[in-house]
C-alpha cells in the first residue's frame, strides 16, 4: 500500500473572529466552482462552521483532532480525501498554536502548509510582525504564507504587503464586505440553513478569492497509507431515531457512520415538525439550539408523548447538550421566558449571557471511555445524582455531569462516537 497525493493547505489565524470560516468556504466554492473536487475538514469540534462549508464544497466536513479524533483516524481521513479528492483544506480551530493539540500540531504532524489568515482591520505596519511571528514561532513550521483580510483598500493592501520580510509569501487581500461577512450568534455562526442568502456570500467570497493568490492550487501533500479495519455489527438490526431540525442540527458526520458502520439503520425525524417518533429502537437527540424554538416544542405534544412512551419502554434514549435541555422539565431563554419541555429528567434550565462551558473532556461510561467537548451558554438545575462526571483533557479535573434514569443517559458532553464504538454501540443497543 503506498501514500496517495493531494494538493492541501490549512487555513489557521492569530485568533478566533478573522473570518477562517468565510475565507475556507469562499475558497472551496471557488476551487468547485473550476470542477475541482474539494474535501473540507474541521479542526477540532465543531458544529455551526462545518455547515457552512458542507454548503460550499457540497462534501460532508469531517473533525480533525490529534486527541478527540485521534492520530490513527485523522491520518485514515486524510489519505482517503487524498485518494478522491482534487485538494484538500482545513480550517484551524481559534488561533494558530491555541489548544492542546493546536492547528499547528495538526500541520506539522501531517505536513500541510499553512496560510495564515490576519484580520487587518484597524492595523497597518504591525501586520508585518504579526506574520513574522506566526511564521517563525515554532521551528519548522511548514508555512505558506499570508492573506489579509478586512482590508479598507488598495492603499491599505499596499502597506500591509510593504511591512513583510521577503521570504514571508504574500496572497493578496481581501476587503471589508458587509456582503461576504457571515452572520453569528451566540454558539457561533448562525446556523447554513437559516441563511436565506448563504448562496449568493459564498459566490460572492469565490470571485474575491479568484483575484488573490489562492486562486492557484496549492502544493501537493504526500499522506501515508493506512488500513481500517471494518467495525463489527453491533447494532444490527437496531433502528435508531436521530432528531434533525433546526432545534437538534449538532451532529458530526463520523457519529452517523459509526453509527452505519456498527450495523444500524438510521431515520430521522423532527421534534418541531413531526406529530410522533417513528417506529425505532433507540433514539438520539443531538445538540442544537431548543431555546429558540421554545414554544414549538413546548406544543407538540403528540411528539412528548410519544418519547414518554419510548422511554416507559426502556428503550435507549441518548441526549446531549441541547437534548439534554429538551429533556428537562422547562427551558428559558436570554430574555427569560421559560417553557416546558420533556419532563424526562427532573431539573431546569436557562440561558446566560456568558459561556457556561468550554472544552475538550473525557468521560467513563458503565459501556466504557468515550472522548467529546461541551460548549454551552445554559446552566441547569437538577436534584438528579450524576451517574458520572467528565474529565477535562487538559488538567484531568471533573468536567461536565452525565444523568442517567432508565435507559435514558444525557449530559451537556457531545460525544465522538468514533473515539470508542464499542462504547457506542452498548449505548444505544
Amino acid at each position: 500500500m503506498t501514500s496517495a497525493t493531494c494538493p492541501a493547505l490549512l487555513l489557521s489565524a492569530p485568533a478566533s473572529g478573522q473570518g477562517k470560516t468565510t475565507v475556507t468556504a469562499g475558497l472551496a466554492r471557488y476551487h468547485r466552482n473550476q470542477g475541482r473536487k474539494v474535501q473540507v475538514f474541521k479542526t477540532g469540534p465543531d458544529f455551526l462552521d462545518p455547515m457552512i462549508l458542507e454548503r460550499a464544497s457540497g462534501r460532508p466536513v469531517y473533525q480533525l483532532d490529534l486527541w478527540m479524533v485521534g492520530e490513527r483516524d485523522c491520518k485514515a481521513l486524510l489519505y482517503q480525501a487524498a485518494q478522491e479528492a482534487d485538494l484538500i483544506l482545513i480550517e484551524g480551530v481559534m488561533g494558530l498554536f491555541d489548544g492542546t493539540p493546536s492547528s499547528a500540531d495538526l500541520a506539522a504532524h501531517f505536513g500541510v502548509p499553512v496560510l495564515a489568515l490576519i484580520n487587518a482591520h484597524a492595523m497597518a505596519q504591525t501586520f508585518g510582525a504579526v506574520a513574522h511571528g506566526l511564521a517563525h514561532y515554532r521551528h519548522g513550521l511548514p508555512f505558506a504564507g499570508v492573506l489579509a483580510n478586512r482590508v479598507a483598500g488598495p492603499g491599505h493592501a499596499e502597506l500591509l504587503a510593504e511591512s513583510l520580510s521577503p521570504e514571508i509569501h504574500d496572497y493578496g487581500w481581501l476587503p471589508r464586505d458587509g456582503e461576504i461577512t457571515l452572520p453569528d450568534r451566540h454558539l457561533g455562526l448562525v446556523q447554513a440553513a437559516e441563511i436565506a442568502d448563504l448562496e449568493k456570500r459564498l459566490e460572492a467570497v469565490a470571485a474575491r478569492i479568484a483575484q488573490t493568490g489562492l486562486a492557484e492550487l496549492p502544493p501537493p501533500v504526500s499522506f501515508p497509507a493506512v488500513t481500517v479495519e471494518p467495525l463489527p455489527p453491533l447494532l444490527k438490526g437496531v433502528r435508531i431515531g436521530i432528531a434533525r431540525d433546526l432545534a437538534f442540527a449538532f451532529l458530526y458526520p463520523a457519529n452517523l457512520d459509526t453509527l452505519r458502520a456498527l450495523g444500524a439503520e438510521l431515520t430521522f425525524f423532527s421534534p418541531l415538525t413531526d406529530t410522533e417518533l417513528p417506529d425505532v429502537d433507540a433514539v438520539y437527540l443531538p445538540g442544537g439550539y431548543p431555546e429558540l424554538h421554545l414554544d414549538a416544542l413546548a406544543g407538540n405534544a403528540t411528539m412528548r408523548e410519544t418519547l414518554h412512551q419510548h422511554h416507559a419502554a426502556g428503550k435507549p434514549l441518548y441526549a446531549e447538550c441541547g437534548g439534554l435541555l429538551y429533556t428537562l422539565e422547562s427551558l428559558a431563554d436570554k430574555a427569560g421566558y421559560r417553557a416546558s419541555m420533556l419532563g424526562l429528567l427532573p431539573g431546569r434550565a436557562a440561558l446566560q449571557s456568558k459561556l457556561a462551558g468550554l472544552g475538550m473532556q473525557s468521560v467513563e461510561l458503565p459501556e466504557g471511555e468515550l472522548r467529546g467537548h461541551t460548549f454551552h451558554h445554559s446552566k441547569l438545575e437538577t436534584s438528579l445524582t450524576p451517574l458520572a462526571h467528565g474529565r477535562r483533557q487538559r488538567y484531568g479535573q471533573p468536567g461536565e455531569a452525565v444523568y442517567r434514569v432508565g435507559r435514558l443517559t444525557a449530559s451537556y458532553l457531545h460525544l465522538y462516537f468514533a473515539s470508542n464504538p464499542a462504547a457506542t454501540a452498548r449505548l444505544f443497543a
